[in-house]
């Protein structure tokens, strides 16, 4: 691959208390544990090396401190687009308890009452896609993890509900970009968390970074 190509590097807001509960989190703005202020941390030092020629963060708070934390504070530009998914009605509950009420119910094929559908996430991501296919260089995204799941469905052309096949952990890495040239999206690196306290994720690769 043509070193030349920009990549995209998607992070992870650190852990906060309701992910550690399996809380859906959405415009709920809760600040790290400190754990997740750690891993944050550590995520910086995952960064070293890399070169951005812009970066954005969502504007709640546990997307703001991570990056903060990691190093990029100063440098940063809040997005509104790149907010967690709305969960409405869902929001601060588990699958498993939306299920007692709503059995079979799946967030990435229909949405939350009184919050957001895949459609409408995906049309925030279609407008970060927009901005990030712009910049001349590497880009830096801060945000959450189902919308950053969206994200990379749009990124690669599919339908925001193709979300669900992508898992993502708190202060992981995950980096977009092409693999021959820019009409050929590509995933070069996933879920990568490797720098991360107590983790359990296994990164996959898909080239050599």
């Amino acid at each position: 691959m043509s070193a030349v190509l920009p990549i995209i590097c998607l992070a992870r807001h650190g852990e906060t208390a309701w992910s550690l509960t399996g809380q859906h989190t959405g415009l709920t703005d809760l600040p790290l544990t400190e754990r997740g202020e750690l891993n944050a941390q550590s995520l910086g030092r995952r960064l070293q090396g890399f070169a951005f020629t812009r970066v954005f963060t969502s504007p709640l708070k546990r997307a703001v401190r991570t990056c903060e934390l990691a190093g990029f504070g100063v440098e940063a530009e809040t997005d509104r687009n790149l907010v967690e998914w709305n969960y409405g009605q869902y929001e601060g509950r588990r699958t498993k308890e939306i299920h007692q009420q709503r059995p079979g119910w799946q967030l990435f094929r229909d949405g939350c009452p009184g919050g957001e559908t895949p459609d409408q996430v995906g049309a925030r991501a279609d407008r970060i896609v927009e901005r990030i296919r712009g910049v001349q260089g590497n880009v830096l995204l801060f945000s959450s993890g189902h919308f950053l799941r969206v994200l990379t469905a749009r990124w690669l052309g599919l339908d925001a509900g193709a979300g669900r096949f992508f898992t993502l952990d708190t202060a992981s890495l995950s980096i977009v970009g092409y693999e021959h040239d820019l009409s050929e999206p590509a995933i070069r690196l996933w879920n990568d968390a490797r720098h991360v306290e107590d983790r359990s994720a296994t990164p996959v690769r898909t080239g050599q970074l």
